[in-house]
């Protein structure tokens, strides 16, 4: 019996077609994200308009309206910070490598970022924005009915307890497996410091 040849160091390991054909599917995700990069754009133009609204009606704002317009800025950055979020950790985690390492700019949690930590930090950039859109409905309660001011509470209070549940279960997750999701750490430092003088 034959045995397989083995695969040299460094040259990826040929798939076969159907594991080969599932593997690349997660390229049809591009188009999503690149759908979100218009997104990203259409909020640009909305946030100019809205700083142009409130330099144009300064003067004839009152405290209150003026508040609530910054509200409205700070609710749309909100929103464009959850959609990069979305857009290069979901790239980085279900679609490829962005090959950031060592750039000035890379992202400071994209470097151990997973599908878990993917998950609380949107759930966390959702209660930011829903505390927004609480503190406006706040500010101007005449605005909303009583039941709309207490369905808002009650979609608050649900983002906070989903958050602290998933925070929870990725917790727990990282507790029972702690080598699947520290062991490739680890492995870079050992290689590192292998090659390093001190190691020879």
């Amino acid at each position: 019996m034959i045995a397989p040849r083995p695969t040299p160091p460094g040259r990826p390991r040929r798939m076969r077609l159907l594991p080969s054909v599932i593997f690349m599917s997660r390229w049809l995700q591009v188009p999503l994200y690149l759908g979100l990069i218009v997104a990203q754009g259409v909020y640009v133009v909305l946030f100019a308009k809205e700083v142009w609204h409130l330099v144009t009606h300064a003067m004839t704002l009152d405290e209150t309206n003026i508040m609530l317009v910054v509200l409205s800025l700070i609710d749309v950055v909100m929103i464009s910070n959850l959609l990069i979020m979305v857009i290069v950790g979901g790239y980085e985690t279900f679609v490829s490598r962005l090959g950031l390492e060592g750039h000035p700019d890379e992202p400071e949690w994209l470097d151990h970022v997973n599908a878990g930590v993917l998950k609380v930090k949107l759930s966390m950039a959702l209660i930011g924005i829903s505390s927004i859109h609480l503190l406006k409905t706040f500010i101007d309660p005449d605005k909303h009915s009583q039941q709309a001011i207490m369905w808002q509470v009650i979609i608050h209070v649900t983002f906070l307890v989903s958050a602290l549940v998933m925070a929870l279960v990725d917790r727990l997750t990282t507790h029972t497996h702690p080598a699947h999701f520290h062991e490739p750490a680890a492995h870079g430092k050992n290689t590192t410091i292998s090659n390093s003088p001190e190691g020879v």
